[in-house]
Parts: C-alpha cells; structure tokens; sequence
C-alpha cells in the first residue's frame, strides 16, 4: 500500500459510504484529489491514508484511500484552514485568522489547556472564550466517539448527535445498549446501531436485539404507509432481516406484546401508538356523528336559493347535494378532483354556516394548504398543527378532549393529507356539537404519514359522501384538468400543448439533460420525480440542479450534504420545537460557521438550524410526487422513464400533474407514461381504521 500525508483543503463531496475531497501534502504546489469511505472529514485536519493511486478518465488521478488516520494539523495554514471550518462555535475566518497570527503552532494547544489566553487576542472576550471552551470539550467528546464508531464500522456522522444526547456518558452509554441509539436518537437507525452491538460482542440471537429489530421493522412499515401488518409476514421479514430462524420471532411478539409496545389482534400486529390512534379516531368519529349540532336548522332549498343569489352564480346538482349535505350531517366527506367545483362549494357553505355562527374553523395539513384555503375563502385558514398548539413542555397538542377547541363547524381541506396520529389529535380537539367537514381528492397519493383515514372512513361508509365529478366550463379550458382526468380513468393523455407538454427524450441522461434545459427559476418551477435513485432520481436532480442555478464555492458540507447560500431545501422530518414539518419547502438565507449553525426562510419565517440538526434538510430544486401532496406551483416538470418502473402508478401520476398551476412539462418516453397511466395497482397500506369503524357499530345513514 502507497501512503499520502496532508491537510484536508477542500470537501468535493461527501456521502456516508464515500467522499472526495483535496489534500494539501506538504511541498506539492497542486492539490491531491483522494476518494474513498471518509466519513466526517473536517477541512483542516491531517490525515495519514493508505491506498493506491488510479487514474479515472474522467477526473485525471486519484489517490484512493483503503484506511486513514486523522490528526489535528500541526502547520500554521491547516490551523487556521481547521479552525475557519466552523468546527470550533466562536470561531470563525476572522477570529481563525488573528488567533494563529498570535499563537501560530501552539494555537490548539492553548485552545486546549489554557482558552483563557484567547483574551489576548482582539476582539475576543470572556463570552466568546467560554463558548469556545465548551464547544472544544464537546469536540474532544465528539472525536472520542467517532474513533470509538469508526472502530465498529459505523459512521462517525452520527457521533456530534450521540454526544449532544448523552455527554461525556457516551461510549459507556452506547456499549451498554447500542440498540438505545435507534430509539433515542433522531437519524440513527436499526442498522448502524446493530452494526454497533456485533462489534460489541452482542450475540446475533439476543432477545434485546431481536426486540429491537421488529420495533424497528414496524416503524420502518409505518414508513411506507402501513398502520399494521399481517403478522405471519411481519415474522418472515423480521427473521430476513435479522438473519435468524423465524422460530425466535413469534416469542419475542409476546415479550413486546405483554410489555405493551405492540398490539395484537386477528392475525395483525401494530406498533401500540398506531393502534391507539386507530381505536381513537373511531371512537372521536362515533362521539361526533351521535350529538347534536350547535347550528341550528335551516330549510336547505331556502338556503340554496339565497347562496345562489348571493354569490351570482348557478349550482350544480352535485354541489348543491354536497351544500346540503353541509346543513344536514354532523360528519361529512366531500370529494373530487380538479375543476370540479371545491372550491365553490366550501365558499358556499362558509356564506350559510356564517349568518348562523361566527365561530368557524378552516384548517388544512400544511402551510402551503392552509394559505390556499385562505386565499380561495377570503378567511384565515391554519395549519393542524397551528390550530392545536403544540406543547413543548409535555409533549403532543394543548389542545386535545380536556381543552377543546371552539368551534360549531370545522372545515379541513385536502383532508386526504391527513395521517393517522394527525387525525386522532385532531378529533380528540374537536367539540361535540361541531359539524366536522372533511374536503379533499380521494384519488390522490394517501398522506405521507401512516395510514389511509379518509378513503379507510369512506370504505367503512362511517361518514357520509358527496362525490364531485362534473368538470366545469372554465377547468374544460385547462389540458392540466381535462388530461388529468382522462389519467384517473386509465386513458393515457394525447392533448398536448402550451399548458400541458410532452417533450420526448429516450436516455435517462437526454432526459436529465432538458430538465436542466427547462429549469430556470426557483419560485416559479418545480421538478418532481418518482423515484430516489438513479441518473434521473431526485438525489442526483438535486445535485446537477444545484450546480446548474445555484453554484457556490465556498459551501457546507456536513453529514453527507452539501448546502449553498440560496439553495432550496426542504424539512424532512417534523420539528414541533421549530414548527416546521414533513414537506415544507425554504430558502437557505445564511450560514454562519462561526455559530455552526445555518438559517432557512419558511413563509418569510427565519429558522436556525444547529449544524448537527443538518440531516433534517434536504435539497430541493427536486422532491418526490408524495412530499410535493398539497402544494402547488405554477410549472411542474415531470421527469418518466421505464427506469422508475416500480414507481410508475396512475395516483402517483395523476397527483404529480394536479401540482401544476398553470403548465405541466413530462420529459421522458410515451412507454413509461403509458405504464403509469395503465398501473391502476395502488399500493396496498396495512390498516386497522375501517375495522374499527365497524366495530364501533359507525354507520352512515343513508339520506
């Protein structure tokens, strides 16, 4: 093995299973390109590789790195590269630059036993110096727990977040339990956490680690949709994935079961929050439909003839079935797709329910939802999450059955959205004398979070529906809403023009071609992709995106991302500490290394992000059909190919196009569109909620 010696001048890009980056070695004018698993590289330090050069035809040579060491720089230019990395919180360029010019080689060894020298230097007082202490012994921390990671094969990315939760108890903490890891820290995984306890010496068959795996494994299925999951297959994946006899699984069932973390009932087993939510949200539903309403009764035909004359406009019969419907039911669903009239029908039963009660409720899943509703309505609209006030101290909603909410009818839009846990909090806040009405497109992606509620309350027939399905006179205008609704019903779409086009490109590299092509504003274009992976996936859409309209040379790059001042970037997970939620969409306005944290713009609301809370972000010039559900943007472009095989369904398709306001753009091949269009094969979710609808003896009475 050839070695190379060096300070890490510039991260090229960095993922947990591979990295590229540029070593200064010493007396060499040109840059040294190294590759390979180099996982939590900070800009500064030195490392020590052992590899083997190649030449890639593309990049020229490269040193490609089998192991490494890394070492704090001893040299007066790695110092000040390592502390200008915004490693170090207090320091940043400036501060990096004055404090080697003062201590030169001793600089990290005084940060280290004697910070109180940092006075010495301009501009730096007692605040700062304290900040600086503690952030060195938290980095002293953090490095003890990324050797002692790096050391059992798992990535050291994981370590600043480990260390934020346990301190100096780390290490101890981790060998005592590494499985604590996956259900404590946000991030971490199963995986990294089992690979953790076998280099511990944790046996393959150990009840803890079997336990940890099935409460992994129905997280991860809630992931993909499912509330439940058939319990003989839950065993055989259980045992795939732990690699043991499927003989140990069904035991350890009863342990999780007797210990109250799972349900079981029937030949299904739920993680025990879901199945409470599930029991819940039939019981809240029961409750709401049986009591009488707070509004008082009105002659629906009466009612009709003034909204109608009100609003100067003529309904149609299904509408004004579904405005009645609104004055006559407790509960209520309805349903329809685009340019079928939605939007009409809530603005007319607003007018109605408004001359007999001011206290009305509109609401809708996300922010970019709720702020359509208040601009279609002319009222205020808020989010779920908003409405039911968050509680920081104890955990999930202030309001909830004991603190309800006020209201005599509440409306909530693109109710489709709307998980299982989501909806149970909901109802719990809702009064018993409110009317409750439910507006959304059944034929859309159900929501991100677990669960199928709305089409689960309609299969059950617990609520009663109104279907809208006339296209009206000014959507007929639109190829986006015509087409649209030639996809629902199977029919691949051949109307194409200025609002709605098709470009025709083969090879997924054409076709990312044009994407790049077409793509040239932020806030007026959006790209959707169906699939992660892959030349045309939204990992590698992002990055040529982000090359293309936002370059920067001097960007973040941190567990795995790489972030630029002014990029797009979307919430990947909920954060009720800083009300921001799965699928929110910002702009990166600041990052400041010195403060080791960045700042994203959401609603002209600035966000801090600490730089280990990182991971919850993600680029976004592409997002995935399912986390764009409930936006709108006024061009979308629609990357299809046969590669996204498994991703090509007709909800999915149908969804994606109904995001574009006012043109739609498919780049790809009339195959992989024909495919979609034609896979009406909806992807099965695992619920409960219909079950216990039944159970509950809720059943809609027929009008």
């Amino acid at each position: 093995m050839e070695v190379v010696v060096g300070f890490v001048e510039q991260i090229i890009f960095e993922s947990e299973s591979f990295t590229v980056a540029r070593l200064k070695e010493p007396r060499k004018v040109e840059l040294t390109c190294i590759i390979g698993a180099l996982p939590s590289l900070q800009i500064g330090e030195t490392l020590r590789c052992e590899g083997s050069w190649e030449h890639h035809p593309q990049h020229g040579k490269q040193f490609k790195v089998v192991s490494f060491d890394a070492q704090h720089p001893s040299d007066l230019l790695g110092i000040q590269k390592y502390l200008e990395s915004g490693l170090i919180k207090g320091i940043g360029p400036v501060y990096a630059e004055r404090i080697v010019k003062r201590f030169g080689t001793e600089t990290l060894d005084i940060i280290d036993t004697a910070p109180h020298r940092l006075l010495e230097v301009d501009g730096i007082g007692r605040k700062r110096v304290d900040v600086v202490r503690a952030c060195w012994k938290q980095q002293k921390g953090v490095r003890d727990v990324m050797v002692f990671l790096r050391g059992h094969g798992v990535s050291p990315a994981f370590a600043q977040k480990i260390y934020k939760t346990y301190g100096d108890q780390s290490i101890e903490k981790v060998k005592a339990d590494p499985f604590a890891l996956a259900r404590e820290i946000q991030g971490i995984g199963f995986k990294s956490a089992d690979r953790l306890a076998k280099g511990i010496g944790i046996p393959v068959h150990s009840g803890t680690r079997l336990s940890a795996g099935i409460e992994h494994l129905l997280w991860e299925l809630s992931n993909e949709g499912h509330t439940r999951y058939p319990e003989g297959e839950l065993v055989a994946a259980s045992a795939e994935m732990l690699d043991v006899d499927p003989a140990l699984i069904p035991p350890r069932l009863e342990v999780l079961a007797n210990d109250g973390l799972i349900f079981r009932e029937k030949e299904h087993v739920w993680i025990k929050p879901l199945y409470l939510a599930e029991a819940g949200i039939a019981r809240e539903l029961m409750r709401l439909s049986q009591a009488p309403s707070a509004l008082r009764a009105v002659d629906a035909e009466k009612a009709l003839d003034w909204v109608e004359k009100q609003m100067k406009i003529g309904l149609a019969a299904q509408q004004k079935e579904a405005i009645k419907a609104s004055m006559q039911q407790k509960v209520l669903i309805i349903t329809g797709g685009p340019g079928t009239g939605k939007s009409t029908v809530t603005q007319a039963i607003l007018a109605i329910t408004e001359k007999l009660s001011p206290s009305i409720i509109l609401a809708a899943p996300t922010g970019r939802a709720a702020k359509r509703m208040t601009e279609i309505t002319r009222k205020k609209a808020s989010t779920i999450h908003a409405l039911l006030e968050i509680d920081f101290q104890a955990g999930g909603f202030k309001r909830n059955k004991d603190n309800p909410l006020t209201c005599d009818l509440i409306i909530l839009d693109e109710a489709s959205m709307i998980d299982t846990s989501l909806m149970y909090s909901l109802l719990r806040a809702i009064p018993s004398s409110a009317r409750v009405i439910f507006i959304g497109d059944i034929d859309q992606l159900p929501s991100v979070g677990p669960g199928n509620v709305l089409k689960d309350m309609m299969s059950a027939e617990s609520a009663h529906v109104t279907r809208l399905t006339e296209i009206f006179r000014q959507a007929k205008g639109s190829r986006i809403v015509t087409n649209a609704h030639q996809i629902n019903c199977g029919v691949v779409p051949n109307d194409f023009g200025y609002d709605f086009m098709f470009i025709d490109k083969e090879s997924p590299q054409e076709i990312l071609d044009t994407v790049l092509e077409l793509m040239t504003s932020l806030d007026t274009m959006q790209v959707l992709a169906p699939m992660k992976r892959g030349v045309i996936g939204i990992e590698n859409l992002n990055v040529a995106l982000q090359e293309r309209l936002n370059p920067s040379k001097t960007p973040l790059v941190r567990m795995g991302r790489r972030f630029h001042v002014g990029d797009k970037v979307m919430q990947i997970r909920n954060n009720y500490q800083k009300f921001v939620f799965n699928g929110d969409v910002g702009r990166l306005s600041a990052i400041d290394l010195s403060e080791q944290s960045l700042t994203v713009v959401f609603d002209d609301r600035p966000i801090v992000y600490d730089f280990s809370e990182i991971d919850e972000l993600s680029l976004a010039y592409a997002v995935s059909i399912h986390k764009y559900q409930g936006s709108e943007c006024p061009i979308v472009i629609i990357p299809l190919h046969t590669t996204h095989f498994k991703m090509l369904h007709r909800n999915l398709l149908y969804t994606g196009i109904t995001r574009g306001k006012k043109r739609v753009i498919l780049v790809g091949t009339r195959k992989a569109l024909a495919l979609a269009v034609q896979n009406n094969d909806i992807q099965k979710r695992h619920t409960g909620l219909a079950e216990e609808l039944i159970k509950v003896g809720l059943f809609c009475k027929k009008s």
